[in-house]
């Protein structure tokens, strides 16, 4: 690189680029380069000043992710303190003969000042200040450094794996979870970076006790042999300038070590944290009432510090009076607003056939228990779980998934839910919603600590826990999920398992309406033209009740158009249109692999179900058909378990028999059709059922 792109390369960088860099060579040049006292002075008060803008900012931050710049801030902190060690040592030992302000007028302040101009009260002074620094703070941030590091790495993989469920639930969209995967990776890389940012603290207070012990050793033996001191002068002299120099090192290094502890003990509750102390440690007024009594009866003991005692117990009972009359006033408010309310509501009108309500389309009725999950008020979050739930699904299905209706019903379990279609309960479980679910998604490496359930969606093994367990129980292996994810889950898969009815004449003439926009002489021919709305509709539905959505709206109306002539039965148009489908369909079923594993009938199974069809059976015989559903069933399973499709491949004319037959007791089972197949993919024969 010539000295033009180097000129180039720094006019890019700018003056911000540079900031660092030429702060960090300045840092390390003065343990080098020897400075006068009037700029140690200044030195010394800039760390100082630095080191409560840094605890400072840790006690406003909002949680520790809004500060994830303090491990390299505490190194280029420690740096500098080194540094100033280096420097003010230097200069203690050069010109220490000269009396205390030899060194400069602050470490003169704290060696006269702060400890009385006595070596001995600053030795002890020091040695108290290095015991809490070193002892007390340091030693338990870092051991809460670690432990957090570790946790946090341990439950890395379920905290992702939840991400990717509520992802594939709708309740996130795709940008939602990129920015959450991000924060989960900032904050592994946060505790990760403060377990080791934690050492630089503790070596720096090692450091502290060496540099003092070798400035008192190096003056009693400086002062002397090269400058003629007595010896009691000497070590009183150099004691000082030590232990001065000890003590500005050591307060601006016990402040950083209480910015990190503060900083790792924090919870990830979004709040300053004075707001949350406050509101936590003065909840309830007892608090202060009981404290008033205790203060107050250990006041009246004779021989105690009555007046001190007395006074505190009088501020604590006059603080819980003032908050329960704040408490009071508020609930006094809140009812007069109520009452006004209820004043000027207006009186009832009479019955008209208004008041003859339809049944919602869908609807979600809760326990009394489960209504601040519904209340955005009081910060429930299932409205918006379910408005996720709702754009995904119209996504996936091709056609608008109609509003969830939600009201409380106390004729429910406090707990409970029903979930409902036309007024029809379909489905209900219950919740707890102090408590996370676990699930166990095959393999976890131990247990956890809960009640032991059921996932009301899919039926797998899962667990209620504490929501204080939730990171223990994704290091085991477990997906844990909150209350409304749960709930959320369920609704979905109850839409997905009755697409079909809520897909009406009105959907499907909306259906049509949009695709004219795009192909209008294609809608003007097909519909009425060709079909009627009602068998456009049974299409539809038929293709909705077999799992196949109905997005690609353009390839079903050509397909209609082109087999309306030959016939108008929906189930026979149902087929046809599979076929045109046949690529999105086996895409659904294992994507972009270019092999498609199937099962086939036997031969002579297959010959006795197309000859119950020809002699006009619409059902099999029911020993029969328990065999075929016990082959079909185990098969299934297996294919399951090993990560694979289940797919059965029949004759076109078996292939509805065979559907409807299956779809709902074996749910995980594919039944296609020869003609569905895309002539791309290549068949995998792995069984017959015989």
């Amino acid at each position: 690189m010539n000295f033009e792109q180097i000129k180039k390369h720094l006019q890019n960088m700018g003056a911000s680029g540079l900031a660092v860099p030429l702060l960090l060579l300045c840092i390390l040049a003065m343990m080098v380069v020897p400075l006068a006292p009037f700029v140690l002075d200044m030195m010394f008060t800039i760390n100082i000043t630095l080191s409560i803008v840094v605890l400072m900012a840790v006690i406003y931050a909002m949680r520790p992710l809004d500060f994830n710049s303090f491990p390299s801030v505490l190194l280029f902190a420690t740096l500098l303190r080194l540094s100033l060690n280096v420097a003010s040592t230097r200069v203690v030992l050069l010109h220490g003969h000269d009396g205390p302000g030899a060194a400069g007028r602050v470490i003169e302040a704290f060696g006269e000042f702060v400890i009385g101009g006595n070596f001995a009260v600053g030795v002890v002074v020091f040695a108290i200040l290095t015991i809490v620094n070193f002892m007390v703070v340091t030693k338990g941030a870092e051991r809460v450094s670690e432990v957090s590091a570790r946790f946090m790495l341990d439950s890395l993989p379920g905290r992702q794996m939840a991400i990717d469920a509520d992802l594939n639930a709708g309740i996130l969209t795709r940008e939602q979870a990129v920015t959450k995967r991000e924060e989960v990776r900032s904050e592994a890389d946060f505790y990760g970076s403060m377990d080791g940012a934690s050492k630089f603290v503790r070596g720096d207070a090692i450091a502290g006790i060496l540099i003092l012990f070798i400035n008192i050793i190096g003056g009693m033996v400086i002062g002397p042999v090269m400058h003629d001191m007595p010896f009691s002068e000497a070590l009183r002299t150099y004691t000082l300038l030590s232990i001065g120099d000890g003590l500005v090192a050591q307060v601006p290094a016990l402040l950083l070590s209480t910015s990190v502890a503060v900083l790792v003990t924090r919870v990830a509750d979004p709040g300053e944290m004075a707001k949350q102390i406050g509101a936590q440690l003065f909840n309830h007024t007892k608090v202060l009432y009981v404290t008033a009594g205790v203060l107050g009866l250990v006041g009246l003991v004779p021989g105690m510090p009555n007046f001190s005692f007395l006074t505190l117990a009088a501020v604590c009972a006059a603080a819980a009076w003032w908050m329960s009359k704040r408490a009071r006033d508020q609930a006094t408010t809140q009812s007069s607003a109520l009452d006004q309310a209820a004043l000027a509501a207006p009186k009832p009108a009479e019955l008209s056939w208004d008041d003859v309500g339809q049944n919602d389309v869908l609807g979600l009725e809760v326990g009394y228990r489960l209504i601040p999950l519904v209340d955005t008020r009081q910060g429930g979050e299932l409205m918006s779980r379910i408005k996720g739930i709702r754009k995904k699904l119209t996504h996936e299905l091709g056609f608008l998934v109609p509003p969830v209706h939600i009201r409380d019903n106390l004729q429910l379990a406090p707990g409970a839910y029903r979930l409902l279609l036309n007024g029809v309960p379909v489905a209900e479980s219950s919740v707890h919603p102090e408590r996370e679910m676990a699930l166990n998604p095959g393999r976890v490496f131990g247990k956890v600590e809960g009640i032991a359930t059921k996932d009301p969606a899919f039926g797998l093994d899962a667990i209620w826990i504490e929501k204080g367990s939730r990171e223990h129980a994704q290091s085991m292996g477990y997906t844990v999920v909150d209350c409304p994810n749960v709930i959320a889950t369920h609704l979905s898969h109850v839409i997905k398992q009755h697409a079909s009815e809520l897909l009406g004449h009105d959907e499907a003439q909306a259906l049509l309406d949009q695709l004219a926009k795009q192909t209008p002489k294609l809608v003007e021919d097909l519909v009425p033209k060709a079909l009627s709305l009602s068998v456009f509709v049974k299409v539809l539905q038929n293709l909705l009740s077999e799992r196949v959505p109905i997005r690609n709206l353009r390839v079903i109306a050509e397909a209609l158009a082109e087999s309306a002539g030959r016939t108008q039965d929906p189930a026979q148009l149902s087929g046809l249109v599979r076929v045109a489908l046949g690529r999105q369909i086996v895409q659904d079923i294992n994507g972009m692999d270019p092999e498609l594993p199937v099962m086939t009938l036997a031969g002579q199974l297959e010959q006795v179900l197309q000859d119950s069809l020809k002699s006009g059976g619409a059902a099999i015989e029911p020993g029969l058909a328990e065999r075929i559903h016990k082959s079909l069933s185990d098969q299934t399973r297996q294919l399951e378990t090993s990560g694979q499709p289940a797919v059965l491949l029949v004759p076109p004319g078996l292939r509805p028999l065979l559907a409807r037959f299956t779809r709902q007791t074996i749910p995980g089972l594919h039944v296609l059709a020869f003609d569905e197949v895309p002539e791309s993919k290549q068949l995998k024969m792995i069984g017959a059922i015989s």
